[in-house]
C-alpha cells in the first residue's frame, strides 16, 4: 500500500509539474500567494480525476504548506519597506513626535542653590542641637519597599526624555555641580563682606602698695577696667584696599589718690587704609578672582549641558534598542513558526512514505535553531527594556526596578536631503556644549595669566591712619608740694593751707561723665596720625616668575586642547554624516533584499508544493528571508541612530527634541561688593 501510494504521488507531483507550467503559469508570474494558493486547489480538484483517492489524502497533506507564504510574504509598510515582521500601519514618525510635546528646560537656575543654604540665626537651634546631642554620623539609607514596579507607559521617545531627564538620579547628580560652583561665585564675593568686630570685657587687679606714698591710708592698689570695643573692616572692590574703622571704650576706676581723675573714661576711635600700589593693585583686580569663579560656573554648566547631550543619545539609543530588539523577536518568532510548520507537514509526509526522513530531520534541526534564536532575541529584549527603564528611572512606587517603558514610536526611514558639511561644522561651532566649555576654560586661563602677571610686581603698600580720643570722669583737686602757676582750684591739704589761700591745686579740665566723653571726641583736640609707605621684592623673584610661566603653559594647553576637540569633534560630525548617508541606502538596500527574499522564498514554497524543490532548498531560501528581514531592522535601527549620533556630534540634540538649555549668568552682586 505504501509503495501504491508513493508511486501514485510521484505520477502526481510529475503530472502536476506540467500541468501547472501551461495551465497557471500567468499567476506564478504576479508573484501572489491567494492566486498561487487557488491554483493549487484547483490542481488538487485535476489531480482527483486522475490519480483517485489517495492522491487526495496526499494532495490534503501537501497544501498544509500554503500557510507559509503569508506568515513570510510581509505587505508593504507604512514606509514603504516590505517584508518587515513589525512595520505598523499607522507606524508614528519620530521627528513628528519630537515636536508634538511641550518643551522642558534643563537650565540650572542661579537660585537653585537657595535650598542648600541655612539662615545663621533661625538655624541657629537646630545646629545647636546636631552639635550637642551625642550620636553618630550614620549613613542615609534607601528602602525599596518593592522589587519592581509593574506598571507600563507607552511612550514616545521625546517623552520618554523628558522622564529621564526628570528623574535620572545619575543626572541629577550632574546637575549639582553648577549649583556648588554658584557658591564659588559667593565665598569669591565674600571677601568685600563687611568684617565686624567686637569686644566687651572687666577686669579687676588688686596688687599691694610697694611704698607708703603710693596710696596712703591703704596697703593695696585696687584698679578696675572696663572695655567694650567695636570695629568694622571691609576690602575696596575698587582698588584692593582695606579701609577699616575702630571704636574703643576704656572705663577705669582705682583707690589710688594719685589719679587726677577717677573713675575716667576714653573713648578712641582710628581710621585706617591699607592700599597696594603696584602687586595686588590694578584695574578690576580686586574682582579678579570672582571672575575666575563666574568663569568656572559657567565651565560647569556647559560640563552639564555636555552630560544631558549625552544622555539624551543614550536614552534614544536604549529607546530605539528596545524597538530594534522587540522587531528582532518578532522575526525569529515568525522563522520559528515557519519551521514548526514545516515541521509538521514533513512529518506528516513522511509517515505516508511520500517524504524521505531526511527531509524531516533537516526540518527539525531548522526548528531547533529556530527556538534557540527565539530564546536569545528574548533575552536581548529583557535587557534592552531593563536598560531602558532603569535609565529612565521612572519609579514612583519606590521599588528597585523602575516602571517599564513600551516604545510607541517605529523607526522613521522617510528620509530628506542631508545636510550639507558647511552647515553641519556651522551648527558644531555653534551648539556643542562641549567646544563651549573648553572656550569658557581657554577665558578662565586668560584670567590666571592677567593674575600671574600682577604677581611679578613689587610689593608697595601704603598705610595710613588717623585717630582721636577723648577723656572725661571724676576730675579732683590734686595738690603737690608747690602751688602750681596753673593752679584753678583749692585743696586744705596743699600749701598755704589758711582758709585765705586760694587756688592751690590743679584740677584737670575733664570732669564730666560717658556722654562728655563722646561729645568732645569729635573736637579734634586729641589725635594721632600715621603714614607708611613699604616696599618689598625678592631679588629674583623666581616664585613669581615660575607662576607666571605656568600661567602661559595652562593658557597654551587650553587653546591646543580646544584644538584637538575641534578636530575630534570635525571628525565625529563628518563620521556621523557619512553613517547617516550609509545607513539611508542600506534602508533601502535591506527593504528590496527582504522583498526579494520574501518572493523567492514564495516561489520555492510553490516549486515545494509540486515537488520541484527540496525541504534543504527552502531552509535556505527561508534562511535568506530572515537575514534580510533582520538586516532590515538593523537598518531601521541604526538610521535613528545615525541621527542621534549627528545631532549629538553637532550639538543640537536640545533643538532637536525641543529641550531648553541656557547658561544662566553667574555674576552675583550684592551690595557690599559694588564698592
Amino acid at each position: 500500500m505504501a509503495i501504491v501510494i508513493g508511486n501514485l504521488s510521484a505520477r502526481a507531483r510529475a503530472r502536476a509539474t506540467i500541468v501547472l507550467a501551461h495551465l497557471r503559469a500567468w499567476e506564478i508570474r504576479r508573484r501572489d500567494a491567494a492566486v498561487v494558493a487557488k491554483g493549487s486547489r484547483s490542481f488538487w480538484r485535476l489531480q482527483a480525476g486522475i490519480a483517485g483517492s489517495f492522491a487526495l489524502v496526499a494532495a490534503g497533506l501537501m497544501a498544509t504548506t500554503i500557510p507559509l507564504v503569508y506568515a513570510q510574504a510581509q505587505p508593504a509598510s507604512a514606509n514603504g519597506s516590505t517584508g518587515n515582521p513589525v512595520s505598523s500601519g499607522n507606524q508614528t514618525s519620530s521627528v513628528g513626535a519630537q515636536n508634538s510635546a511641550p518643551p522642558v528646560d534643563v537650565s540650572v537656575s542661579s537660585q537653585a542653590a537657595h535650598k542648600f543654604e541655612t539662615n545663621p540665626i533661625l538655624s541657629l537651634p537646630d545646629m545647636l542641637a546636631r552639635q550637642w546631642v551625642p550620636g553618630r554620623e550614620d549613613l542615609a539609607r534607601d528602602y525599596f519597599p518593592r522589587i519592581e514596579d509593574n506598571q507600563e507607559h507607552k511612550l514616545s521617545l521625546k517623552e520618554t526624555i523628558y522622564l529621564a531627564l526628570e528623574n535620572n538620579p545619575g543626572l541629577q547628580s550632574v546637575s549639582l555641580d553648577p549649583v556648588a560652583a554658584t557658591e564659588s561665585v559667593k565665598a569669591a564675593n565674600a571677601v568685600f563682606d563687611p568684617q565686624l568686630s567686637s569686644q566687651i570685657d572687666t577686669e579687676k587687679e588688686v596688687t599691694p602698695v610697694s611704698s607708703p606714698f603710693q596710696n596712703p591710708g591703704s596697703i593695696a592698689d585696687v584698679g578696675k577696667f572696663y572695655d567694650w570695643n567695636f570695629g568694622m573692616s571691609k576690602v575696596l572692590s575698587g582698588s584692593n584696599g582695606t579701609l577699616g574703622i575702630t571704636f574703643n571704650n576704656d572705663r577705669e576706676l582705682t583707690n589710688s589718690s594719685f589719679s587726677p581723675v577717677n573713675p575716667v573714661y576714653t573713648p578712641t576711635m582710628v581710621m585706617s587704609l591699607s592700599q597696594p600700589l603696584l602687586q595686588n593693585f590694578g584695574w578690576q583686580f580686586a574682582t579678579i578672582n570672582v571672575r575666575l569663579a563666574e568663569s568656572a560656573q559657567r565651565s560647569s554648566q556647559w560640563n552639564y549641558a555636555s552630560s544631558v547631550n549625552d544622555f539624551v543619545q543614550r536614552i534614544g539609543n536604549d529607546y530605539w534598542g528596545v524597538v530594534g530588539a522587540e522587531q528582532s523577536l518578532q522575526v525569529a518568532d515568525s522563522a520559528l513558526k515557519f519551521n514548526t510548520d514545516l515541521v509538521r507537514v514533513n512529518g506528516n509526509n513522511v509517515r505516508l512514505g511520500m517524504m524521505a526522513a531526511v527531509n524531516l530531520s533537516e526540518a527539525m534541526s531548522a526548528a531547533a535553531t529556530a527556538r534557540a534564536n527565539v530564546s536569545a532575541a528574548r533575552a536581548g529584549l529583557e535587557i534592552a527594556r531593563t536598560t531602558l527603564r532603569q535609565d529612565v528611572a521612572l519609579n514612583h512606587s519606590g521599588a528597585m526596578l523602575a516602571a517599564e517603558i513600551e516604545p510607541l514610536q517605529q523607526p522613521d526611514t522617510k528620509f530628506g536631503p542631508l545636510e550639507t558639511d558647511d552647515v553641519a561644522f556651522k551648527a558644531m561651532l555653534e551648539d556643542s556644549p562641549a567646544l563651549a566649555g573648553l572656550r569658557e576654560a581657554i577665558r578662565s586661563a586668560l584670567i590666571q595669566v592677567k593674575y600671574a602677571e600682577n604677581q611679578t610686581l613689587p610689593s608697595l603698600n601704603l598705610g595710613v591712619q588717623i585717630g582721636i580720643t577723648s577723656e572725661a570722669g571724676n576730675s579732683k583737686c590734686t595738690a603737690s608740694g608747690t602751688i602750681p602757676s596753673y593752679a584753678n582750684c583749692y585743696d586744705p591739704t596743699g600749701p598755704g593751707g589758711s582758709t585765705s589761700t586760694k587756688d592751690n591745686a590743679a584740677e584737670l579740665p575733664f570732669g564730666g561723665d560717658y556722654g562728655s566723653s563722646l561729645n568732645s571726641l569729635f573736637d579734634f583736640k586729641f589725635y594721632d596720625y600715621a603714614a607708611v609707605l613699604g616696599f618689598s621684592m625678592p631679588l629674583d623673584n623666581a616664585a613669581a616668575k615660575a607662576a607666571l610661566a605656568q600661567a602661559h603653559v595652562s593658557y597654551d594647553q587650553a587653546r591646543m586642547q580646544y584644538r584637538q576637540a575641534l578636530y575630534q569633534a570635525v571628525l565625529l560630525v563628518k563620521s556621523a554624516l557619512a553613517n547617516l548617508r550609509a545607513y539611508e541606502e542600506q534602508v533601502e538596500a535591506t527593504r528590496e533584499a527582504t522583498a526579494y527574499a520574501a518572493q523567492s522564498l514564495h516561489d520555492t514554497q510553490a516549486q515545494f508544493r509540486v515537488g520541484m524543490a527540496t525541504t534543504n532548498t527552502l531552509l535556505q531560501y527561508q534562511s535568506n528571508l530572515v537575514t534580510a528581514q533582520g538586516n532590515e531592522v538593523q537598518a531601521d535601527v541604526g538610521l535613528e541612530n545615525a541621527r542621534l549620533a549627528l545631532w549629538h556630534a553637532e550639538g543640537t540634540l536640545f533643538g532637536q527634541f525641543n529641550i531648553d538649555f541656557q547658561v544662566q549668568n553667574p555674576r552675583q552682586s550684592p551690595w557690599y561688593s559694588r564698592f
